[in-house]
């Protein structure tokens, strides 16, 4: 007899590397590279910046030939811009007035990449556990951590609508588009007639001996179960693919931005903060009975509208598979995917993951094991963890392709 799978829905979460995929400049790393761009035009045209994050003069570089030269052949980035300032400190000032974002910078320039969530928290609780601080001076930087914070968010916002939802092609796929088929393929319900290789081997035996018992006594034949995207970005991108399908549910049911819409401020406000309750400190940050602590955890911006409810409903109502696409799985959603992961009805975790290549095309290394590591954090069963994880063998390469700008 042939096997199938009855009453299995799936479960695709979608993180930041799903844009990559599609060559969208959605990093924080791209986020903070055009601010500067930004920055050393309006200095290169005007001599003078000034916003709620930094503050920059070099008017006095055109009394000095070398300088102005240096300018213009060397600067080119934050990194550059500090060490010009530093080398002609009496020609031109350079001011953070905006702490957090000064760290964001910081940490580019030393390690490359950084987490904005991830690094918030981290200052939050510096700050409440710093023994040498009054209870009110804590309020007081928790206060203004909070609003640099929102800063940030607003600049990320602008910076999203801006430079990748109004600049590239997140709409409808062209008959033409034919590598956009490739997601197509992924982001679409478990059914017979999708034919998938090794989809037998992604479930234990168990689930798979409940399935056929099924097709036994109910004689159903092909039964096709649900889809589900949770989005955690803030990116329509997901849509193109589910619109191209003949899907019946509604799409709004069907995509769930847990993260929020740009520009949907009403229905689907961007939810931008950290949430891992699970960390032992936040207890701590909990026991302090002020709210200004808990401002930007992700699990009360979750109650603003009925995404998390209708997540809820899916992963109680049958068993699922999750589908991991882009998602780094770390600990700024940690609570949320905790949730998911030791539900009782995720049966099986699939990772698609990113393979990087050298100079000639040659795949030198990918992040499956990464993913799976990250995982586990979310897991406080590890035998469990290890039983729903798909193996490599069976994983693939998250696909890579490029939307047009418009």
């Amino acid at each position: 007899m042939r096997k199938a799978f009855v009453n299995m829905n799936r479960l695709v979460i979608i993180g930041n590397g799903f844009d990559l995929a599609h060559g969208l400049p959605t990093s924080y790393k791209d986020f903070i590279d055009d601010y500067w761009i930004n920055v050393l035009k309006e200095l290169y045209n005007n001599h003078s910046y000034s916003d709620s994050l930094f503050v920059s003069n070099i008017s006095r570089i055109g009394n000095d030939y070398n300088a102005k030269s240096d300018w213009q052949k060397s600067v080119c980035n934050f990194e550059t811009l500090k060490y010009f300032i530093s080398r002609y400190e009496r020609y031109c000032t350079l001011e953070f007035t905006n702490n957090f974002f000064l760290n964001i910078n910081n940490q580019i320039n030393i390690e490359k990449w950084v987490d904005i969530e991830n690094l918030y928290y981290n200052q939050l609780k510096i700050i409440t556990k710093h023994g040498s601080l009054k209870s009110n001076e804590k309020k007081q930087q928790v206060v203004l951590l909070n609003k640099e914070f929102e800063q940030v968010k607003k600049l990320l916002e602008k910076y999203l609508k801006e430079k990748v939802v109004d600049s590239f092609n997140v709409g409808v796929i062209k008959d033409s588009d034919y590598d956009q088929f490739k997601f197509c393929d992924i982001l679409r319900p478990i059914s017979i007639p999708n034919e998938e290789l090794n989809l037998d081997k992604e479930f234990s035996n168990d689930d798979f001996k409940e399935i056929e018992n099924q097709l036994e006594t109910r004689k159903i034949e092909g039964s096709k179960g649900l889809l589900r995207i949770l989005n955690f970005n803030y990116t329509p991108t997901a849509l193109r693919y589910l619109r191209a399908q003949n899907l019946n549910d509604d799409l709004a049911k069907i995509h769930i931005a847990i993260h929020g819409i740009i520009g949907n401020e009403n229905e689907h406000k961007i939810n931008f903060g950290f949430g891992d309750e699970m960390d032992e400190d936040y207890k701590i940050i909990e026991n302090l009975d002020d709210n200004e602590y808990l401002k930007n955890f992700k699990s009360f911006q979750y109650l603003q509208n009925s995404n998390y409810k209708n997540l809820l409903d899916f992963i109680d109502a049958n068993k699922f598979q999750v589908l991991i696409m882009g998602h780094s799985c770390g600990l700024s959603d940690r609570t949320l995917l905790n949730t998911v992961f030791e539900h009782n009805n995720c049966r099986s975790i699939k990772v698609f993951y990113h393979e990087t290549e050298d100079e000639n095309g040659k795949v030198i290394k990918d992040n499956y094991t990464e993913i799976i590591q990250n995982i586990s954090r979310h897991f406080n069963k590890k035998k469990l963890m290890r039983e729903k994880i798909v193996n490599k063998t069976l994983c693939q390469p998250l696909p890579q392709i490029q939307l047009p700008l418009k």
